[in-house]
């Protein structure tokens, strides 16, 4: 316990000095002393006559609002795939890779088209719809009986990835003036940040982590199967609506705001599991910071790497994630042939 108490700390350390790291590096110059003033400023310090307005304004106002944004979202997502992940019984599942994310991404770009993306919520709701909608898709293709075949839910995943990029296209082509903001959700990006996203969608992320924590203890009873875990007392189908419902709710608010963002829920969780174990009540916290520290980092890489542009976050999330979803399908591969 004293070992991972002295992990965490050093977790919340480094995500801290990352998030002060986002908050100076960008297009405008701004040194580390005057950054710390200027969010001291913020728990009640006062404002110094030395840094000028505009620093306070690209700080308060741009760089805080995107770097809270990128933690609450890297948190929520690495959740969401540790819940897949323990739901499904397979290292594999991926909000992503499953079509959760694009499924999302379908219901935000019907929002848009019809208006919906000034309502409050508007693009959420939807976006949980279609994501909902998504999952039960891919669970009915995949199961047989009451099991779901683990070959058949990534083909079915990948082959839902596909028909929903198509339709994204067709309405895409049918609504051009909406072309730009569509785009923008298919490829991710934390640039429209502000204080508002970030309550909205801490407020998911939290209810949504609580309950898988709350459940955790059960789906370390699920890892043995379905018979096992019921004749240990747990009611499975529940336990899988419950954490299906919250997860892909989380997924929905987070797809709303910061458009497609790969493959987080899949590299943050094998990481932590191969340090840690496969005991989710252990996972869980470890993979909830190493989200953050993951989100953080990739948008602090999309900010400096061609200034004054910046890349898509997803772009650069799916180069990591990519090969290390090519790694674990070598080693199930190897697991099938011993």
């Amino acid at each position: 316990m004293k070992r991972q108490t002295i992990i965490i700390i050093l977790l919340i350390v480094a995500l801290l000095a990352m998030m002060l790291v986002g908050c100076i590096v960008g297009t405008a110059n701004i040194g580390l002393k005057d950054a710390l003033q200027v969010l001291m400023s913020v728990f009640g310090g006062e404002n110094s006559a030395n840094i000028p307005e505009s620093t306070y304004y690209i700080i308060l106002n741009l760089r805080l609002p995107r770097v809270l944004l990128a933690v609450v979202t890297g948190g929520g997502l690495s959740v969401c795939g540790v819940a897949y992940q323990a739901i499904f019984r397979n290292p594999l599942s991926d909000p992503y890779v499953l079509g959760v994310s694009s499924g999302a991404s379908l219901g935000a770009a019907i929002a848009i088209i019809i208006a919906l993306d000034g309502a409050f919520l508007g693009i959420s709701a939807l976006s949980f719809l279609t994501a909902l909608l998504t999952v039960i898709l891919i669970i009915g293709i995949s199961s047989i009986g009451n099991r779901l075949h683990t070959t058949t839910l990534l083909l079915a995943g990948i082959s839902i990835n596909f028909l929903i990029s198509a339709l994204i296209s067709v309405l895409m082509i049918l609504n051009k003036q909406e072309m730009d903001k569509i785009i923008f959700w298919t490829m991710g990006s934390l640039a429209s940040a502000n204080y508002e996203s970030v309550a909205i969608t801490a407020c998911f992320v939290f209810i949504g982590v609580m309950i898988v924590a709350l459940y955790a203890r059960d789906l370390n009873t699920m890892l043995l199967g379905s018979s096992s875990a019921r004749t240990m007392g747990v009611n499975v189908e529940r336990t899988k609506k419950i954490i299906l419902v919250s997860s892909t709710l989380m997924i929905a608010v987070i797809v709303s705001f910061t458009g497609v963002i790969g493959f987080i829920g899949l590299v943050v969780p094998h990481i932590v599991r191969l340090i840690v174990g496969s005991d989710n009540r252990r996972i869980l916290p470890y993979a909830l910071l190493g989200g953050m520290l993951f989100m953080l980092s990739a948008d602090i890489v999309c900010r400096t790497v061609i200034p004054p542009s910046e890349l898509p976050i997803g772009s650069i999330t799916s180069l990591i994630g990519a090969p290390v979803f090519i790694y674990l399908l070598f080693n199930a591969k190897k697991r099938l042939n011993g």
